[in-house]
Formats: structure tokens, sequence, C-alpha cells
């Protein structure tokens, strides 16, 4: 049922009419117009939408959630559902629609994915108390949480498998120009980081966060230097007024939310940070109202410790998602073997930052290659792995009082499985391994079995529905529940002691609306009953022709017992789920880090797993230029082939440094036709270096890498209309930010630069980037081109060597053979495939005469001058602007906004003495 057109069940809400607010960041709620009278309901409603103007209001009436006016028309459009009207306000109808109460959880889904954002508006009391205070008293109602992107909780509203981050912005300048803090937190999990960036990386570490929201100062949005950055990402943008908050306001905010004395504790943060992290906890108040979500305290994240690798870099790569928006076909859903939603997460997130440091990454290396050594081991740990559901996001429901029965049930699948892959795990193992074991062993084994006694079988989605306590834990509660649910058998029970005790066989126990429960007998009896000694027990109630009726003190508390039984029971049940709620919650350090630990597993034990179906080996990182791949495989392409029943063809890489010692990395010149797998070539050694630095084993026979500090990919053409960008000037931006990004230890992936433009131009751009990666930059690169002018290079460039994919001709066809050989293409093969994508006959031979006429022509001969007359190595050095006033450059540094009455005065005494010197 999607929209009702007769009224709630709220009887004091039967006449009333209704005032809405609009939608997502709308103007408030309507005024009434004329002498039209407000009712107290519509006072209600436009006093709780003036307080969420920038929510769909969700409120509550009886089992539905309803919305008004625009909101209603918002809602509607988003959700299919039909719009109606009830009602008048100021002479106009007023749009309605609405969701049920027990389907709400699939709207609020489709709404927040529509990027809006729901105040949910729930009755705080029965409609009965309400008409204790007089026929018209309204339910008291009032917001009970906002739903935005970054701050749901429920397990129907979230991708199992991906984090649901909010990340705030903040920004400080110094002498350097400015400093963004970025603060990111899953409340989902509790996680919660900081770290720091400069302008040139911002873009680069909200790509890896991959936020669902993003809170963004007014100043920081409207800075022309990222100008349509927003639009790159899918997150919905929140505004905040100002800044952020002020570093002093932000840390008292920390401190009060992690109940510290100082943040010491938790490490050392820069000003940005503290602005970031504060903003962050504000809005999580703001929008949990009164709920804290258990986040944990902020962790520090050192950027350098993650390869870096920019927006455009990850979707060329298509490393968690297509270019088209899916899952299906990246290299995440190619490698992913994980069974827990935990490890899914885990996964995604070391995939999105690999690491640059050696040490953390071998024992990844060691963890998987013990479990590849050990298949029994990984079979047993996999399927134990399948019975553990997503203790972290159930215990943050339960924290935040949003968790159900199934949530404690999700607790205890959760220790039995850590129970049972702490008992699988060795005691001898290698140090992740290890490390996992020893937080499993730490959970308390009692809270599983406390949990095993008290559950059902069969749980409710929500613990109001009762039914969740096994029979047999309280004895309270199982009596209550047999008068609740076999009132027959026990009121069979008192007629039959009845009847023994007054002697008469036809007794019967009856209810009426008048009486209640009571007894009747044949008049006979009856007058029996009347004297004693039955009359101390059977009080007369009535009599009638022939019969007459009697009632007990017993049956009078049976009546009462069985009148409150559901009532109780719900009571005895919900003070039970409370008291495991705590018990669980008592443990809840304990249970994280197990969870954490089981994520670990899942993540090794899928590696170990992908590595011996695929037959993948364990790369050996070193912290020299050395890239020197044999047999390299495209992890996404060879799995697409393989469900052909087709084989890939394997190619060898070297973008090592040559000779002892040497620094500088290696450049491949890669030419050949199109479609006869450059690019496939270029991003497999892209992703063979991010799968070896994520941790798992890379798709060769061999791999010998240096740790890359950043990835580079241009690869493909696109543009950027709505920025006013054309393909060529897409390109150029990109490759502009590789050539002063990159550094030595950069592995660089560039595919036909200067291909946008004119001929010359064009060749020109990429002769020119080709010299500055080998003689500024000095990285390992791979540069796939169609002017094979520039394989001339090779003669005076010591480190660039050209390779080709290899194709032959049969009977005037191209077959491609996919394979890297070295030398360099002797022409582009062109008119052939233009042939095998099907242009008319008459097209290709017309193009066919002109090649031949155009080829008369020696065009190697420019290319081959070129390289002697030019002055190679000689690249122009721009030189450095002069340096300014140190005076000027130091107030223009100064932030008066973010300043403290004692940082203002030293900074005085700073500037003084500049202009002392």
């Amino acid at each position: 049922m999607s929209s009702r057109t007769t009224a709630s069940p709220a009887a004091e809400d039967a006449q009333a009419g209704y005032a809405a607010g609009p939608g997502r960041m709308a103007p408030a709620a309507p005024e009434p117009k004329g002498d039209h009278k407000t009712s107290p309901v519509m006072a209600q409603y436009i006093e709780i939408k003036a307080a969420n103007p920038d929510s769909l209001l969700f409120y509550r009436m009886g089992d539905f959630y309803e919305l008004f006016f625009e909101d209603a028309e918002i809602a509607s459009r988003t959700l299919g559902i039909v719009l109606t009207k009830r009602g008048k306000h100021g002479g106009d109808d007023i749009p309605m629609c609405g969701v049920p109460i027990h389907r709400s959880d699939d709207y609020l889904q489709r709404l927040i994915a529509a990027g809006h954002r729901v105040a949910v508006c729930e009755q705080l009391e029965d409609p009965a108390e309400a008409r204790k205070r007089g026929s018209k008293s309204v339910v008291r109602r009032d917001v009970t949480r906002l739903v935005t992107p970054g701050t749901i909780t429920e397990e129907a509203l979230l991708d199992p498998a991906r984090a649901n981050l909010l990340v705030s912005l903040a920004r400080s300048r110094g002498a350097e120009g400015w400093s963004y803090g970025v603060a990111a937190a899953d409340i989902s999990t509790g996680v919660f980081t900081v770290s720091e960036c400069d302008g040139a990386t911002l873009a680069a570490t909200l790509a890896r966060l991959d936020p669902s929201e993003i809170l963004l100062p007014d100043v920081i949005r409207d800075d022309a230097d990222h100008a349509g950055l927003w639009r790159e990402f899918k997150a919905a943008i929140s505004p905040l007024a100002r800044e952020g908050i002020d570093p002093a306001s932000a840390e008292e905010r920390l401190k009060r939310y992690f109940g510290v004395a100082a943040l010491d504790g938790f490490g050392l943060f820069s000003r940005p940070e503290l602005g970031a992290a504060g903003a962050l906890i504000a809005y999580v108040e703001r929008t949990q109202l009164g709920a804290r979500p258990p986040l944990q305290p902020p962790q520090r994240a050192d950027a350098d410790a993650l390869m870096r690798i920019d927006a455009a870099t990850r979707a060329n790569l298509e490393l968690t998602r297509t270019l088209a928006g899916a899952r299906a076909g990246s290299l995440l859903a190619a490698i992913d073997r994980t069974v827990t939603p935990a490890g899914g997460r885990l996964l995604a997130e070391r995939l999105a930052g690999p690491l640059t440091a050696r040490a953390p990454l071998a024992r990844r290396h060691e963890a998987v290659a013990f479990l590849v050594g050990d298949s029994d081991l990984c079979a047993g740990l996999r399927r134990a792995l399948r019975a553990a559901p997503d203790a972290p996001r159930a215990l943050s429901r339960l924290a935040m009082d949003r968790g159900g029965p199934r949530d404690l049930a999700a607790i205890l699948a959760g220790a039995r499985a850590m129970a049972a892959i702490a008992a699988l795990l060795p005691l001898e193992a290698p140090a992740e391994i290890a490390d996992a074991a020893a937080a499993l062993r730490r959970v308390d084994g009692g809270l599983a079995l406390r949990l095993e006694a008290a559950l059902a079988e069969e749980l409710p989605l929500q613990k109001r529905d009762g039914g969740f306590i096994r029979t047999g834990f309280d004895a309270v509660l199982d009596a209550t529940r047999a008068l609740k649910d076999d009132s027959r058998s026990v009121i069979a029970g008192l007629q039959q002691t009845y009847a023994g005790e007054t002697g008469c066989r036809t007794l019967r126990v009856k209810y009426n609306n008048f009486l209640g429960y009571f007894i009747e007998v044949p008049q006979i009896v009856g007058e029996r009953m009347v004297q004693p000694p039955l009359n101390a027990t059977y009080v007369h109630r009535q009599t009638m022709a022939g019969a007459m009726r009697f009632s007990t003190r017993d049956l009078g508390e049976l009546e009462a017992k069985i009148a409150s039984a559901g009532e109780r029971a719900q009571g005895i049940e919900l003070q039970a789920f409370e008291t495991l709620k705590d018990a669980v919650l008592a443990h809840d350090g304990a249970l994280r880090a197990a969870a954490d630990a089981l994520a670990a597993l899942d993540v090794a034990a899928g590696f170990a797993a992908l590595a011996v179906e695929q037959d993948w080996v364990r790369p050996e990182m070193t912290d020299a230029a050395d890239f020197h791949i044999e047999g390299g495989r495209h992890p996404v392409v060879e799995a697409a082939v393989r469900e052909r029943g087709e084989s890939f063809v394997p190619n060898h890489c070297d973008l090592g440094a040559e000779g002892a010692g040497a620094t500088d990395g290696r450049i491949l010149l890669v030419t050949g036709p199109n479609m006869a797998g450059k690019s496939t070539y270029l991003r497999q050694n892209a992703l063979i270096a991010i799968l070896a630095q994520t941790g798992a084993f890379v798709p060769a026979t061999r791999a010998r890498i240096g740790m890359v500090d950043r990835l580079f990919s241009r690869v493909g053409a696109a543009d950027d209309l709505a920025r006013g960008r054309s393909t060529f000037m897409v390109e150029m931006v990109e490759t502009a930010a590789i050539l002063n990004q990159s550094t030595a230890r950069s592995l660089v992936i560039l595919d036909e630069i200067g291909r946008g433009t004119a001929t010359y131009d064009g060749l020109s751009i990429a002769w020119a980037t080709v010299e500055h990666l080998h003689e500024q930059v000095r990285c390992r690169a791979l540069f796939a081109t169609h002017f094979h002018e520039l394989t001339v290079l090779s003669k005076r460039l010591a480190r660039l060597r050209p390779v080709t994919m290899r194709v032959t001709e049969y009977k005037g066809d191209v077959v491609f053979l996919h394979e890297v050989a070295a030398g360099s293409a002797d022409r582009s093969y062109g008119i052939q495939v233009a042939k095998l994508a099907g242009l008319p006959a008459p097209v290709v031979e017309r193009a066919r005469a002109v090649l031949k006429a155009l080829e008369k022509n020696d065009r190697a001969a420019p290319a081959t001058r070129m390289v002697d007359d030019l002055p190679l190595f000689a690249i122009p050095q721009v030189a450095e602007a002069p340096k300014g006033d140190p005076l000027r450059a130091a107030m223009d540094a100064l932030n008066p906004d973010e300043m403290s009455p004692r940082d203002a005065l030293e900074a005085l005494y700073r500037l003084k003495a500049l202009k002392a010197e």
C-alpha cells in the first residue's frame, strides 16, 4: 500500500487540516490565508516543519507516515506513489501521500538514494493519553531523528559490502597555502578518521574515501580552485554556514563527546583536522537527536602511508566501479572472494588505499601465503566465516537503541563464529593471523551462552513485536504468556476444579462483556452455592431462568491477568532485551576488535582462495625502482575470457632501473594498432601494482615491484561539457596533473596523449611529455601512442624502450596476437581495423588509395632529423618567480577568525620582528 485517501486511525486528527513545508532545501511551511483558523494539529505540523525546513517530514499518524504539501509532491514523484489530497488549508486543497510504517525502510532507502533528507516525526504518547487532556488535545509529536545519506544505520538501507562514510571538510591557511582537514566517520560501524591534505590532493583524498555525504563549508564550496569538483562525486552535499568549527570549540566538543579531559591520548591533530572533526561531531549530534553513535576515538590517517590515486585514475582503471557506475566488471568485483559483509568492506577499503610501506604489507602477504600453503585450514576458515554476520553494524544499532532481536542474534552468531575460528587457527602462524586469533580469544564465551539461552529460534524484526525470548528462560514470562496464549486451557482447568468442588458436572465458565468471566450452573445447584460453606468462595452475580451465575476471587484475578497479559508479556520481554543489550555492550571493545579480526581473516582467506583459483603469485616487494613482471595478466579481462572458454595471452613488463644502485625507472613506448591490446597491457600493469600493495597475490608467473607512492593513469577519452571542457581539454588537464604531481617512485600510465588535436600539435605535446617524464620526473612509465615518430627518441633517451603489440596479416585482414614484443610498429593498421568495424567497402578502398599516395613521402626522415637537430635533455627551465615581501606573505597567511587572543599577540610580535629585519 503506497498512499491513502481515508483518515488515519489517530482519533484526535480525524477532522484536522494540515500544512506542510517543502522537501530538500525548500521554503518554510505555508502561512494561513485570510481569516481561516489554524487547527491544533496544523499548528503542531507547521511548528515541526518550520524547525526542519531542509528535510522531508515523515509525520507519524497511527500506522502511517504522512507527507503534505510540497513534501508530498516531492515524495510522490520520487517514490512513484499516488498523490492525493486531505482537507484544506487557507482555502486550498492539501496535497498528501503516505507510507505505511511497516514498509517505511523501503521508502526511506529510495528517498535517501535520491539525495533527500528525511525528518522522522514520531508520536510520543498514546492517543488515549492525549484525550485525557481534553477532546481537542493533540498527541505529542516531535522529530526523533534526521535521516541523511551519511547517517543511516538500518540494515535495510545500507550496502553490506560498502562503508557508509560521512565526510566533513575544514581548512586553514598556512605559509604554503590552504591546508584541508578531512574527517570521515561511519556511524554504522564506529570508524572515525581524520587526515590533512593540500588543495592539489583534496580530490584524490575524497575519491579514496568515496563518501555518501560531504559536509561542505560555503567558503570551500565556492572556492574557484575547486569549481565543479563536487559534481564529480555521487555523495550528497550538505552545506555548512561557516567554515567548519573554530578549532578551540571543536576540541571542546570532541572532548565532551568522548568523555576525556584532553585529546593527547588520541594523537596530535592540526587545526583543520580539529575543525573538520568538530564539524562532523556537531552534525552527528544534530541529526541523531540525543542518540550517541558509538564512534571510536579519531585516528589520524597518514596520507603518505597510502598510495595516492587521483579520481581520474580510479575511474580509468575501474577499481571499484566501471565507467558506467556498475560494480560488475570492476577490479573489486573480479577479486572479491570475501564471505562476510565486514570483510567485503575491508577489501574495498584496502583496494582504495594500497600501502606504501613494506613492513605492514609484508604482514598481509605472509598471511595470504600461509593460507595458500594450508588449503585445509583456508577452506575450514572460509566455511566458519560464512556463519559470521555483520557484528559491527549490529553493535552500533544496539548502542544507539535502534537495535532489535535480530541484532542480538547477530552478536550470538558472531560470538559462535569467533570461538569456532579461534579453535581453528594454529598457535604458530604469521603475525596478522596470530594477532587475529588473540583478538578472537579475548571474547567472553559466557556471553554467547547467555544469548543462546535467552533468544528464541524465530525472531521478529522489531522488539516491540515480542516473542523473541525463548520459552523456559523466564518463568514469569512463561506464565504470563500462558495466560495470554493458552487462556482456554487455564479456564478449562478452573472449570474442572469448580465442578469438583460443587459436585456439578454441568458447571461452565463463560464470558460476556457485562460480567466478564463467570460460572454458570443449574438453579438447583446455585441455591446450594449461596449457602455455607460454598458461599465463602462463590459470589452470586445473576439469576437467570433455570440458571444462576457466580464469580470467584480467583476468576476475577485471572480475568485481570488475562486482560493485561499481552502488555505484561511485552514489558517483560522489553526488559529482558535491555538486560541482554547491556550485557552485549559491556563487551563492546572486545567484540569490535574480534569483528575487525574476522574481517582481516576474511580478506586474507579470500586472497588465498583467489590465488589458488587463478594461479596468482606472491609479489616480491622492494624499495628500489623495480618493476619486473613475468607472464602478467589483466585480472578482469582474464576472468571474462575464461568465462567464454578462452585463454588470456600473458605478457612481460620491465620498467625497473638498470644497473646496480640505479634509481631511475624505465619508460616503455608502446605502439601498435587499435584493438591490439595496448590499453589492456597498460591497465594490467597498473592493476598488478595496486593488487600487490593491497596485500594480494598478483596475476603473473613472477613479480618484483618497487613500492609505488603515486599511481597515475590517463587512458581513454572523455569530455566534461558541464565545466566547459572538451575531450582534449580534459586530456590536457589530467596530463598536467600527472606531470606536476608524479615523483621518481610513481608509476605513470599514459595512452594516446596528443591525439585530440592537430597532428603536429599532438606530436609535439607527446614528444615533450616523454622527455619530461624521462628527464625531470624520472619515474616508471608506460606510454602508448600512435605517433610512431616518437620511437626514434629511444636512440637518445637511455631509459626509453620501444615495444609493440604484435599483429599479422592474413588475406588482407589484420590478426591481433595480443603479444608484446621489442621494437615498434611500422604502421597503425587503421584501415584494416576500420574494415573490421564495418565501414562500407568503397570507403575502405578509397582510404587505401589515399594512404598509398601519402606513403610515397618518407615520413620518418623528419622525425629522425628532429632527434639530431633538437637539443634534447635541454628542456627549458622556467625561472622561479621572485620572492615576495616576507612581511606581506606572513600577513597573508594569517586568518584572524581562527586565532585566539594569545595567537594574535604572538603573530603581532612575529610581524614586528620581520619588519625589523
